[in-house]
């Protein structure tokens, strides 16, 4: 008699992305797209529906969707009947995992307690809200439509609703930041009911009005020594404090680690749509027109707005599964060995045992893992591995 083995072993976890651009406005470091005018608004949302159907005729057989990330622009603007729909245009075609995780990025000022439970009663389970600083004079530079005490009152107004599954976001090494300004944000991050707090660095990204200050000389970027230094003591501060830290930037209490997140850090295929999304499927890398009016155009005339691709071949896929765990929870060396074999590890197997002795890494029989000190040079380290 055959053996029966459950379906669900051979599904493949998936994440899901959906790109929301509209905005308030343009914060002067942001370089997501994002556009300010709200007027096709109901035709975007129709798109991506359109577009979620075109590829679930594709890519949803032997698939598991494992989370939904709504990342912007400024999905909270939107009226929840809107996400809603999303949700449910994504659960008719595709097999969800019950406990999905579904994370709705969230700017103080655009949300009250009414619309958070709302977006609890559409199926938001997770709030990613963009704080930033709780410093009112950085919020004012940063051109943040909200102040300190909004930014708390919707940490409350979210557990309030019932999502209690709850991240801020913080930058670090802004303009004129003192030590004493980012110990401040971390201290009232971690004195709020939140489980997971991501901590940036400050990056000028070429386009921006803050990129354009700073080469103005009407701003000016603290050194790479500084950025060290505050980034050092998060690491530090927020391990203290309960929130242990498992990719570069981000920090969460047990058990609350971002599963959209280690979704990209542990190479898991994901779907995305909207505007400007990107998408990984095996060892294709594809993305849509950033342009609305282009999007909007191609997904009514073909169901999808993808603008090009990429295909990955066999060095390309481990230099980023290296480059992902590294930046995250490590390199399982049973898994990487089934991926790709063992002569990568051969051929740096030299360097592992020197960055071993330094403390920079942990490698043993099952793993190599980023040290403490090994995350503040993670990038350096990355350069010297072939």
């Amino acid at each position: 008699m055959q053996k029966f083995c459950p379906l669900i072993s051979y599904m493949k976890e998936t994440a899901i992305y959906i790109h929301i651009p509209f905005c308030d406005h343009k914060c002067i470091y942001c370089d997501f797209y994002s556009i300010t005018p709200l007027t096709k608004t109901l035709d975007y949302f129709e798109c991506l529906k359109k577009e979620i159907e075109f590829y679930a005729l594709k890519e949803s057989e032997g698939r598991e969707i494992i989370s939904i990330y709504f990342g912007g622009g400024t999905p909270s603007l939107m009226h929840p009947g809107y996400i809603q729909g999303l949700i449910e245009t994504i659960k008719r075609n595709f097999n969800v995992r019950p406990e999905a995780e579904i994370s709705l990025e969230t700017n103080p000022g655009t949300v009250d307690k009414s619309k958070l439970a709302d977006f609890r009663r559409a199926g938001v389970n997770r709030l990613s809200i963009g704080v930033q600083s709780f410093n009112n004079s950085e919020l004012k530079f940063l051109t943040r439509i909200h102040n300190a005490a909004l930014a708390e009152g919707t940490v409350y107004y979210a557990l309030d609703s019932g999502i209690e599954n709850v991240n801020i976001d913080l930058i670090f090494n802004l303009p004129d930041q003192s030590d004493e300004i980012w110990r401040s944000n971390l201290e009232k991050a971690i004195s709020l009911p939140v489980k997971h707090i991501s901590a940036y660095s400050l990056i000028l990204e070429p386009g921006t009005i803050l990129n354009k200050m700073v080469i103005d000389g009407k701003a000016k970027i603290q050194n790479n020594s500084f950025d060290a230094g505050l980034y050092e003591y998060a690491i530090n501060f927020l391990e203290k404090h309960g929130f242990s830290q498992y990719e570069v930037s981000n920090f969460a209490k047990e058990g609350f680690e971002c599963v959209h997140n280690n979704a990209y850090w542990k190479y898991k295929d994901y779907l995305s749509f909207g505007a400007s999304a990107h998408s990984f499927i095996g060892n294709k890398r594809w993305w849509n027109y950033s342009g609305l009016s282009f999007y909007l155009k191609s997904v009514i005339e073909k169901g999808n707005a993808e603008a090009g691709a990429e295909y990955l071949n066999g060095e390309q896929m481990l230099q980023e599964y290296v480059m992902l765990a590294l930046r995250s929870g490590g390199i399982e060396l049973n898994e990487f060995y089934s991926l790709f074999g063992k002569k990568w590890i051969e051929e740096n197997r030299k360097e592992l045992s020197l960055l071993n002795e330094n403390g920079l890494i942990i490698y043993s029989s099952e793993k190599i893992k980023l040290t403490k000190k090994g995350y503040l040079l993670c990038d350096e380290i990355l350069s010297r591995l072939n």
